[in-house]
């Protein structure tokens, strides 16, 4: 009897180390990391843990897997505070890995988006620029003619979650397949290269989702005339692609040769100039019918159409004297 007293003390005593080493918090204080790759097993995951101060014993976490079971997820995994190793064993189980936020907002163009990835953490700006003009086979589907100079137009605008380590060619492959899901639900199946410049265009000229339609039709009834579009945010893109833009369009600007000149070249610019959005994709695929040929942005932000030039003057002498105001 004594020996069996002795053995159930013994277990009550194994038994609460383990509960205090499984369900007594436990780990970092500060930002900690565990990276676990693919493929690793439970037991160099329980080591990893341990040996990053996450876990007291990977014993525990053995018998954790042996009550639990379930398959752990690779993937990287943040810890800034003490957890107790059962919430530890089920943030793996689950797969809650690290990400972080990269926001896009409607309208940024490749080099905007090249300073946001890097801003975020996940690169240099540079590096990321070179990928955006390296890898336009993502975009082969959608493309005919010469190979595109980039992916300008096909990263859709978005909130994206990625992982610390994402490469640019992964978060590129996100942007562009976001891309393909917001067009394909748009119907957007024809003419997708002259829709996305199209789109691009609107969403740089106006903001009002309503003016989209209004602007798209202005462009169209542009185009069919022969009359330049003669649009500024184009001007600014080629000045962006010749590493000379200084922050207003000067004269030399509008004289410019490049081919994203509007007010030079007739047509369409060769690419888009930034990434739109639905809206401004929506209102290039239908665009309103009207007689306009301008617009001008009025002193409330909103725009202002004419289907006369000197409509257009009177409209572009109210903004002058309404900013002096």
């Amino acid at each position: 009897m004594k020996f069996l007293g002795t053995l159930l003390l013994l277990l009550l005593i194994a038994a609460a180390v383990a509960a205090g080493v499984i369900y007594l918090p436990y780990g970092p204080t500060t930002e900690t990391f565990v990276d676990i790759a693919p493929g690793t097993s439970t037991e160099s995951i329980a080591a990893q843990l341990q040996r990053s101060g996450v876990i007291r014993s990977r014993y525990g976490f053995y018998l954790l897997r042996l009550t639990k079971g379930g398959r752990l997820q690779a993937g990287e995994y943040r810890f800034d505070h003490k957890l107790p190793m059962t919430d530890v064993y089920n943030h793996i189980l689950h797969g809650e890995i690290y990400t972080r936020a990269l926001t896009i907002p409607e309208g940024f163009n490749i080099f905007d988006i090249a300073q946001a990835v890097q801003d975020a953490g996940f690169g240099s700006r540079d590096a990321f620029l070179a990928a955006e003009r390296q890898h336009t086979e993502l975009i082969a589907a959608w493309t005919d003619g010469p190979t595109p100079a980039s992916l300008e137009g096909y990263l859709f605008p978005d909130t994206y979650q990625f992982s610390r380590h994402a490469t640019p060619l992964q978060i590129l492959s996100a942007m562009v397949h976001r891309f393909h899901q917001e067009s394909a639900q748009l119907g957007l199946t024809h003419d997708i290269p002259q829709t996305v410049i199209m789109a691009s265009l609107i969403e740089k000229e106006v903001r009002q989702d309503a003016e989209r339609p209004l602007v798209a039709g202005v462009f169209v009834n542009r185009l069919a005339k022969g009359i330049p579009l003669a649009t500024d945010p184009t001007v600014i893109y080629a000045a962006l692609l010749d590493n000379r833009w200084r922050g207003t369009i000067y004269a030399s600007d509008l004289q410019s040769p490049s081919p994203y000149n509007t007010y030079k070249h007739a047509g369409l610019p060769p690419g888009p100039i930034a990434n739109p959005g639905v809206a401004a994709l929506r209102a290039a695929m239908r665009p309103a019918r009207t007689d306009y040929l301008y617009f001008v942005s009025d002193a409330a932000g909103h725009t202002r159409f004419s289907a006369t030039l000197q409509e257009h003057a009177q409209q572009v002498q109210s903004y002058r004297q309404a900013q002096k105001h």
